[in-house]
């Protein structure tokens, strides 16, 4: 029941390709955005679609696979766990919220 406790699950479309940063501590990461869309009919019975963007974070190999397997507008099924930080800029205390890859599934080929 652990690997509950912290666990999300998402099926969506890459925003943009993974972008590939190499740290000098011989560390790989990659990131990139993940759009999903939830489609439902208003009070009006007028469809909607509501888009949601999500910070998906990859390291080592798995940060590699990704660079190498991604592009922008694939679906694909992603499984990690949440993760929320802070950092400061400019003197202003900024919050994130990412998704640490644990796994992915490609579930469409790859665009040109």
């Amino acid at each position: 029941m652990n690997s509950l406790r912290n666990s999300v699950q998402l099926i969506g479309r890459l925003g943009n390709s993974p972008e590939v940063r190499n740290f000098d501590s011989g560390k790989t990461m990659a990131t990139f955005s993940l759009a999903t869309n939830e489609v439902y009919k208003n009070n009006k019975g007028e469809k909607v679609t509501d888009t949601q963007w999500h910070n998906i974070v990859a390291w080592g190999k798995k940060a590699e696979l990704a660079a190498s397997l991604l592009k922008k507008g694939q679906e694909i099924a992603i499984e990690g766990k949440l993760v929320n930080r802070n950092y400061e800029k400019e003197g202003e205390k900024r919050y994130i919220t990412e998704i640490n890859m644990n796994e992915m599934l490609i579930m469409s080929p790859k665009q040109n």
